[in-house]
């Protein structure tokens, strides 16, 4: 089951089934099944609270993952700050839709067990990102 729900801001605008659908897509990819993904489009004040209260962590991001995954089967609460995905997308000159589905896909990656953060794991990321994108069906 693949839930969206919103903490102090309003829903993005997306095809929530087409997204959902997608993201079994890249799941099965990497040899797991879907059990209970609940993402939570926030701000950035909610994701700074959370990111102290829960990791102790005094910063800005755009996506925290808490993982509640079982033998092969996804499942965890994703707080994806909608504010500050609008402004990498500003930074990194993509497009706000793009820069979304890149942030929905990575915590479901995390899910899936990819890390980003000892070296040479970003990059690796980052090439799952781009696989899982490239399987989005265009609108």
């Amino acid at each position: 089951m693949i839930i969206f729900n919103t903490e102090n801001t309003t829903m993005p605008d997306f095809n929530q089934s087409r997204v959902a659908d997608w993201i079994i897509k890249v799941t099965e990819a990497h040899n797991k099944k879907v059990g209970t993904l609940n993402y939570i489009f926030t701000d950035d004040d909610n994701i700074l609270n959370v990111n102290r209260q829960f990791l102790q962590h005094d910063y800005y991001t755009d996506i925290i993952t808490f993982d509640y995954s079982k033998r092969g089967v996804i499942s965890g609460d994703m707080y994806i700050s909608v504010d500050t995905v609008k402004s990498n997308s500003e930074l990194q000159n993509v497009d706000y839709g793009q820069e979304l589905m890149r942030v929905i896909i990575h915590g479901v990656l995390h899910l899936c067990g990819i890390n980003d953060k000892a070296p040479g794991e970003r990059e690796i990321m980052e090439a799952h990102e781009n696989e899982a994108l490239a399987l989005l069906p265009q609108q």
